[in-house]
């Protein structure tokens, strides 16, 4: 459909409007997104590109073409010959602690080995890359493999230089883009993963879902803490568990009020939400329960397929 030259012909038919935009097929998504991440398009093409996409919104065919260009590209964790654990961690905090970073030392601790992957799309915002410094586990600087029983942080950047320039399009814009949807379903590891994926607004549990059993990807998909892949630690959210393009729930809501509320830092900041993780990695504080039943489930569909409670 489209020129050597760039992707007017694909901002043509995505560029309609709502009701006038005509979908994609895989072949055609992953053709325009291999273009946007190799650089072969203007600055002005990626913004209409970008606004399109969010006024269209995109299918679960489209996402999965999306995909098939970046696994395409990514630097990939190497196969270790042991499943790994995908945490997706972009929003960081604006309200409530990050506690992305307690999620993957427990697993850690229980084991698995753990690749947080992120970049800051917001300045204002605490991320799980200063979180995970402050904890003795900073960024890495090169992607190699990541063994049971360690927590790699790993920038967008080192990833895919084209994906953290699709990203940055929002500092510009001020709106998400299919980038924002891409990395919390992109698996970065050549062998066996588990991607948590999360989510905030209902409309993209759908999407999230239908995506995952599209593409065949083992996840796990919650509603998580401000956008992060991490259950809410005040109160127990619904998990799904994906396997082979077969969703099932694993985890009901929690109904009623609670009986009491977590001892959550007050201070939202690297070095005291750090703490007050170290403080619970040393058994000073109790693991909330939440996020002790999301590593249970994470752990239980790395190993086997998944239960239903």
């Amino acid at each position: 459909m489209a020129d050597s030259s760039g992707i007017a012909a694909y901002i043509k038919e995505i560029g309609r409007g709502k009701d006038g935009a005509r979908a994609l097929s895989r072949e055609q998504a992953t053709d325009l997104m291999g273009r946007v991440l190799d650089g072969r398009v203007s600055d002005l093409e990626l913004g209409a590109f970008c606004l399109a996409m969010r006024i269209k919104g995109e299918t679960p065919t489209e996402m999965a073409g999306f995909l098939d260009a970046t696994h395409a590209r990514l630097q990939r964790v190497p196969d270790g010959g042991h499943p790994t654990v995908v945490l997706p961690s972009y929003n960081g905090a604006r309200k409530l602690p990050v506690l992305t970073p307690l999620l993957a030392l427990l697993l850690a601790r229980r084991g698995a080995a753990v690749v947080v992957h992120g970049t800051a799309t917001e300045d204002r915002r605490v991320t799980s890359e200063a979180v995970l410094a402050a904890l003795g586990h900073p960024a890495r600087p090169t992607v190699g493999p990541v063994a049971p029983g360690e927590v790699a942080f790993l920038p967008t950047g080192l990833l895919l230089p084209g994906l953290q320039r699709l990203l940055d399009v929002r500092r510009v814009v001020g709106l998400r883009n299919p980038g924002h949807s891409l990395v919390k379903l992109m698996n970065p590891c050549l062998g066996s993963a588990v991607v948590v994926g999360s989510y905030t607004h209902p409309e993209y549990a759908i999407s999230m879902a239908e995506t995952f059993a599209l593409t065949g990807t083992r996840a796990l998909l919650l509603r998580g803490t401000e956008g992060e892949p991490v259950a809410d630690a005040r109160r127990t959210p619904r998990m799904e568990a994906f396997v082979h393009g077969v969703r099932t729930e694993v985890q009901p809501a929690q109904d009623g009020p609670l009986a009491r509320l977590p001892d959550l830092p007050g201070d939202i900041g690297a070095e005291a939400t750090a703490e007050w993780i170290a403080s619970v990695l040393d058994d000073r504080l109790a693991v909330p329960e939440p996020i002790a039943l999301q590593v249970e489930h994470i752990l239980h569909l790395q190993a086997h397929e998944p239960a239903t409670p």
